[in-house]
């Protein structure tokens, strides 16, 4: 937000300041435009004052008569009286061959130089302007006749001039507030500047436009002007140019505060957006921050996450909507488990019901047949095997039912052989009456590479419920009941595969094959075993898969994971070299 705004602000910045250069820009040019006309105009009007002054003398009869004369000497000395009756800054005579024989100048000693100033005066067309010592004139110049103009004889000439100095300047200059120079000869003949900014801009010609419409900018100094230029006389061999130039100073005074108004103004818009937020994200961001915490909480089991209780009505209505909603679900999934619970009782129930009950006829039966008749001892024993098989039986069940309830809740890892354990499973397994009449076949590597660090206990038992789990499968099938189990070691992973020879795996429970007190086709049988075996391989970093079923080929594979091993070989080895250091 905060850069949103000083980027707003300084953009603003420059858009405004553009702007106002470009307004101050045109204003500029037009003032110079307006002084160029007021010069032109005070011009305009001096020289038709001229003119008429000029022709007056031009019409006096004593001038014609000196004129008559034709002597340089008597000319320049008479034509005093007729300058000092025009009070003109200039004047002089000439003759009809437009050669000056007197001129004089206020302030000016020795005519000569001044006399072959004015002699250039003849090649100019008008408005005629002549410099002589540094000094600029504006001109007038009337012929003297004989007698009328059409019929009369020319005498000469009569020329009067007004000098261009500061005063007409700050007249131009006080109704614009530009600042004029004349340039004239390659240096400045007049000007309003001051002596330092005048220095500046002769040490430094800038460039001069000759379009008053399209002025440049110059700097002169520590200052920056817009000038422009009108060429007074271009034709003439000595031009000579009017330079007016306006100072961009108060413009950029006004552009400055300008400035510091915006910024202060984006500073402030600043301070209010940071508030703004603040105020946004106590009231609106946070709660909602705080709201979706407790939706992922929530998903990750924590029910106790504190909801918000402030910030927007809209939020809080989301958050009472959302605790009403946790509370449902809360209350739902309780119903849920305790239902599950009651199922999972009444299957459990339902499932070893039958066995118990079973097992316990058998033991009665065969208990009250011994008590109320006389046997042989044949019969004794094949009496007391039979109840020594349901009481087995029973012990098995009960014990499969109390691994289930405390998997994973007591594991004593400890160094075994695996293929150790395979075989004392197959041989527990041999005694089995489901085994009986089952080809049961065991094949292992070198029993020191199948070494681990387990629960033998579970891994024998996880083993055994497969083993057992195959053989009931083959007893089923129509071929002769065969079950081969195969243990490998690949890496850091242990594998047993069970393979046999059965119908396969009804395809309505290979979906929750692993869950308990699933079975289908069994006349016999808690359900557990599966279950208990991927609850023990997974309790050792593996699984248990259904790799392949079809009608004479079930296979079921076991991993389990072996790098606890060697990372506990390291630090057994590592004892030993301390011990032995």
């Amino acid at each position: 937000m905060a850069l949103i705004i000083a980027a707003a602000t300084f953009g603003s910045l420059l858009i405004v300041r553009h702007q106002l250069e470009s307004q101050v820009t045109q204003d500029l040019s037009r003032d110079l435009a307006h002084s160029v006309a007021t010069f032109e105009n005070l011009q305009t009007q001096r020289l038709n004052a001229l003119e008429r002054e000029n022709a007056l003398m031009a019409d006096l009869p004593s001038l014609k008569a000196l004129m008559t004369t034709s002597d340089a000497a008597t000319i320049e000395d008479a034509g005093v009286r007729f300058w000092k009756v025009s009070d003109s800054d200039l004047f002089a005579l000439a003759d009809n061959q437009g050669h000056v024989v007197a001129a004089y100048a206020k302030g000016v000693h020795g005519g000569a130089q001044l006399a072959t100033n004015v002699d250039h005066l003849f090649e100019r067309p008008a408005p005629r302007y002549l410099v002589s010592s540094d000094r600029l004139y504006a001109c007038s110049v009337l012929p003297l006749y004989s007698g009328t103009e059409e019929d009369g004889v020319l005498l000469g000439y009569v020329i009067s001039g007004f000098q261009i100095g500061p005063e007409l300047l700050r007249q131009i200059s006080q109704a614009t507030a530009v600042e004029a120079v004349f340039l004239g000869r390659g240096r400045a003949l007049t000007s309003t500047l001051d002596d330092e900014t005048l220095r500046a801009m002769m040490r430094a010609p800038v460039p001069l436009a000759n379009d008053l419409d399209a002025p440049v900018s110059v700097r002169l100094g520590n200052e920056r002007y817009i000038s422009a230029t009108r060429n007074l006389a271009a034709s003439a061999p000595d031009p000579l140019q009017l330079v007016v130039l306006k100072s961009f100073a108060p413009a950029e005074a006004s552009i400055r505060q300008i400035d510091r108004l915006v910024l202060f103004a984006g500073f402030l818009a600043l301070i209010v957006g940071t508030l703004l937020m603040f105020w946004l994200s106590r009231s609106v961001t946070r709660p909602l921050e705080n709201l979706a915490t407790g939706v992922r909480a929530f998903g990750l089991g924590d029910s106790s996450h504190l909801l918000p209780s402030e910030g927007t009505r809209e939020v809080r209505e989301l958050s009472l909507a959302f605790a009403r909603m946790r509370d449902e679900i809360m209350r739902t999934n309780q119903a849920l488990l305790e239902a599950e619970r009651l199922a999972t009782i009444g299957r459990m129930a339902s499932s070893v019901s039958h066995d118990l009950r079973h097992y316990l006829a058998s033991v009665y039966a065969n208990s009250e047949f011994l008590a109320s008749s006389p046997l042989s001892e044949h019969e004794r024993i094949e009496i007391l095997s039979d109840i020594r098989t349901a009481v087995h039986g029973t012990t098995e069940l009960i014990e499969s039912m109390l691994i289930f309830s405390r998997t994973g809740a007591a594991i004593r890892r400890s160094h075994e052989l695996v293929a150790a354990l395979l075989e004392r499973a197959t041989t527990l397994l041999r005694a089995h009456p489901d085994a009986a009449g089952v080809q049961l076949v065991a094949t292992y590597c070198d029993p020191a590479d199948t070494a681990a660090l387990v629960d033998g206990k579970q891994v024998e038992r996880a083993i055994y419920n497969l083993l057992l789990n195959a053989c009931q499968s083959a007893r089923t099938g129509q071929l002769e009941p065969k079950v081969d189990a195969r243990l490998k070691v690949q890496e850091g992973t242990i594998i047993i595969e069970v393979q046999d020879n059965g119908p396969g795996v009804p395809e309505g429970i290979r979906t929750s094959l692993f869950q308990p007190f699933v079975s289908e086709g069994k006349q016999k049988g808690s359900g557990l075993g599966l279950t208990l075996a991927q609850s023990i391989a997974a309790e050792h970093g593996g699984e248990v898969i259904l790799v392949e079923t079809s009608s004479g080929e079930t296979i079921f594979r076991m991993t389990l994971a072996r790098g606890i091993v060697q990372q506990a070989a390291s630090e057994d080895t590592s004892q030993k070299r301390w011990a032995a250091g």
